[in-house]
């Protein structure tokens, strides 16, 4: 049976231009640290706070390359934790959103919406969707195997493209309800 790697996916942002210009300072640009998984995709040295009502998030990751809007993903967990709504939505759909402040070294950015707790998705090249029998955007259930929690999620998105990596992005409250390892592996169930 065909598998592919799960990936935790932790807290991190997705910054525009402006943005990271006024959190950075004019001319801004991000600093490579380390690739992530989908092609292009990478961590930065740079870091950022978010603040909610309640509470601040400190240290938080921002991925590159800059982005056309800024983006905040964050788990429930999180969410609750600062106060803020995330409602479970794909990267980019951020209309309606929750809202948060962003605080840099050279500045601050007041989000009214952009914080959200991204959907559990599957990455996939369209020679993968062939492999595993399905569709962009199609909704699919992944069984994860682990020592003592082993986990069927349903709602798992999947999302097609050229451009991707084969690989399963879950958030830190789903990876740790699942017992997930660098090492986990999942399976389409339907």
């Amino acid at each position: 049976m065909a598998t592919f790697i799960v990936e935790t996916s932790a807290r991190h942002i997705h910054l525009s231009q402006q943005d990271l210009e006024t959190l950075f300072g004019k001319g801004a640009t991000l600093t490579h640290k380390k690739d992530l998984s989908q092609p292009g995709q990478y961590a930065c040295e740079e870091r950022v706070t978010v603040v909610g009502p309640k509470r601040e998030l400190k240290g938080v990751t921002i991925l590159g390359p800059v982005r056309p809007a800024t983006q905040v993903e964050i788990s429930l967990t999180d969410a609750r934790s600062i106060g803020v709504a995330a409602p479970i939505r794909e990267s980019g759909d951020t209309a309606g959103s929750g809202g948060c402040k962003l605080v840099g070294p050279c500045g601050e950015v007041e989000l009214t919406e952009g914080v959200i707790a991204a959907k559990r998705h599957i990455h996939m090249t369209p020679a993968d969707a062939e492999t595993f029998g399905v569709a962009d955007k199609e909704i699919v259930s992944v069984k994860i195997d682990s020592e003592g929690r082993s986990l069927v999620f349903g709602d798992v998105v999947v999302r097609v493209s050229e451009k991707f990596g084969l690989a399963m992005h879950i958030d830190t409250d789903e990876s740790n309800a699942a017992g997930a390892t660098p090492a986990s592996v999942g399976t389409i169930v339907k």
